[in-house]
């Protein structure tokens, strides 16, 4: 029976380990943070998004979808909430199929892992970062309290998003170490950047609103939703989806009215002068600004209230994404993301270079990758 070093205190790595636990394998679980989960604690605004009703690999980013997909139809998202439920609560969907805890409670989500390794007697180390990871015919762990000989060993580092949670990207080292590549790493679900002159004035306010992401002239992606004016750029749900598209210099063309045709909005603005032709139509902050920028003309403010355009000039970075795209090759793993260099050294969760768009994804590629490797292992 394999002695097993999982990496990682997050999603994946609890995951992994409750598996495993479950099947009576002798598991210990690394962190090198004070506490287990505190990324996936966060999640969902706080309210635990951890999968999506709407599950399949074209909603994942990777450089081999046909081993994504593969995996998914191994453990999917119905598999990821009888999961969770096994564990205790309650797991329900929305009308958008995000599956939250009932609590809307995302640090309840981790308290229930937490509660299920101290059930299963998993060893678990914080403050624990680990300094190498060597093979002389078994695995040898070093970190700075100590070290630990393992048959396999599992990293479930993360990326090098939210550094916040610890999850700064030194851990891809220990990945290069066995002679593993690295993929371009860039950050995903965050802030756009866009020129200031066109969002100034507008900080704070929130729309729904349709983003069309064009590129070359040619419509890349379109995403609806929530959508928060900055003082730098755009945030907000919509923002965070489409960014998973967009890269700098393309185009976000805003529909700030995408109900209404802009037929009918010249048709209504038409009817009254000045600003007041705006009232009840947008945001009054928003209103006044647009009607400066078509200088009160009304065919050009419809125009405007339906074409709104923003070029993106980069993102917030890394300190403020949800998820990196880039990481590990799949071309370097097998199917269940067991190294190709290193017999017995495994990948799970956001370390590899697969990233999900935004609404419970790349909780559920942690789950799923998490069963993967627990099944291989076994």
């Amino acid at each position: 029976m394999k002695n097993t070093v999982i990496i990682g205190g997050g999603a994946a790595g609890m995951a992994c380990a409750v598996h495993l636990g479950r099947a009576g394998y002798p598991v210990a679980l690394l962190e090198r943070g004070g506490r287990l989960g505190r990324k996936l604690s966060a999640t969902g605004n706080g309210q635990g998004n951890v999968t999506n009703q709407h599950m399949n690999a074209d909603c994942y980013f990777s450089d081999d979808c046909e081993k994504v997909s593969d995996a998914l139809s191994r453990f999917g998202e119905r598999d990821t909430v009888a999961f969770l439920q096994s564990m205790g609560g309650i797991f329900l969907p929305d009308g958008r199929g995000r599956v939250y805890p009932a609590s809307r409670q995302a640090s309840a989500v981790t308290d229930l892992f937490r509660r299920e390794l101290s059930r299963l007697g998993i060893r678990i180390c914080t403050d624990a970062q680990v300094l190498g990871v060597t093979y002389d015919g078994n695995f040898r762990i070093r970190w700075a309290g100590g070290d630990m000989r393992a048959d396999a060993v599992v990293l479930a580092t993360g990326g090098k998003a939210a550094p916040n949670f610890g999850t700064d990207g030194n851990a891809y080292s220990l990945a290069q170490s066995f002679g593993h590549s690295i993929t371009p790493l860039s950050p995903v679900l965050v802030q756009l950047k866009c020129d200031r002159e066109n969002v100034r004035g507008l900080k704070g306010i929130r729309v729904d609103a349709l983003l069309r992401a064009r590129r070359a002239q040619k419509e890349i992606a379109r995403e609806r939703g929530d959508l928060l004016f900055t003082d730098s750029g755009i945030s907000g749900d919509a923002v965070f989806r489409i960014s998973s598209y967009a890269k700098e210099g393309d185009l976000i063309e805003v529909d700030l009215l995408p109900d209404i045709s802009e037929e009918e909005l010249f048709r209504i603005m038409s009817a009254s002068s000045g600003e007041d032709c705006l009232l009840c139509v947008v945001n009054n902050g928003l209103g006044r600004t647009l009607y400066r920028r078509a200088e009160g003309n009304i065919s050009r403010l419809a125009a405007l209230l339906k074409r709104f355009p923003l070029t993106v000039r980069g993102t917030l970075g890394f300190e403020y994404a949800q998820a990196t795209r880039g990481g590990i090759p799949l071309a370097e793993t097998d199917k269940n993301f067991m190294s190709k260099k290193r017999d017995g050294l495994y990948f799970a969760g956001e370390i590899l270079n697969v990233d999900g768009i935004c609404g419970g994804y790349n909780l559920q590629w942690a789950f799923t990758s998490a069963y993967c490797v627990a099944e291989a292992i076994k």
